[in-house]
């Protein structure tokens, strides 16, 4: 088994981002399985902890199956599927009806994880997405986007496991990819884990009261 869990292969993801030591860079978690990952590396190179909130905008009839996905970035960035929207059947109605949904979750989420917290600045500095995989990389698309939005000098993709396939998709969205494990034939995220157990919203938020952006103290 590659990772025994995520913290671990924060630590290890951490150690192969060694390089960046020193450099003004800011990581990006997705929540929620992302957040312990991106924690490990946001201590390792002593760089602020924010979110990247995104969600999977799945088929009406078939929600496993990604026609999209959405991410907030600051402004709410679509990246769609169109292959799957056109062999579905979707129409423009009910893809914006499920967009809709989704919005409305990273709302509730940003209200949850947030609250009055400042979003760390992305301008400028080298911006890392991190999450604990990727698997299809519709949402990890959305998120580079959003994130890419915020006109980072540089913009990197990390995370511990992904297929190769997958990868290779992603390459033009992001100016570097670090990946520990690619693999040709994937199984699924959670199937290189020894304990792969939910991240629970308590978990995310102390993560976030610890490392992340500060509100200002009146």
């Amino acid at each position: 088994m590659p990772f025994q869990d995520r913290e671990e292969a924060g630590r290890r993801l951490a150690e192969a981002l060694q390089s960046l030591k020193g450099e003004d860079v800011v990581v990006f978690a997705l929540p929620r399985g992302g957040v312990p990952v991106a924690a490990q590396v946001a201590v390792a190179l002593g760089a602020p902890l924010d979110l990247v909130l995104v969600r999977k905008i799945g088929a009406p009839f078939q929600p496993e199956l990604a026609m999209g996905a959405v991410a907030d970035g600051g402004d709410m960035v679509v990246a769609r599927n169109e292959d799957v929207i056109a062999l579905s059947g979707v129409t423009e109605t009910q893809f914006e009806r499920a967009l809709s949904r989704e919005i409305e979750e990273i709302e509730r989420r940003r209200r949850l994880y947030l609250g009055d917290r400042p979003r760390a600045e992305a301008k400028g500095r080298v911006a890392m997405v991190v999450d604990d995989g990727v698997a299809t990389g519709a949402t990890t698309r959305a998120a580079l986007r959003a994130i890419r939005a915020r006109g980072p000098k540089r913009l990197i993709l990390a995370v511990p496991v992904a297929p190769t396939e997958t990868l290779d998709e992603l390459r033009g969205e992001a100016d570097e990819i670090i990946c520990l494990e690619s693999h040709d034939y994937f199984l699924g995220v959670g199937c290189y884990y020894a304990d792969f157990r939910q991240t629970e919203d308590h978990e995310v938020i102390a993560l976030l009261d610890r490392y992340g952006p500060q509100p200002a103290r009146g």
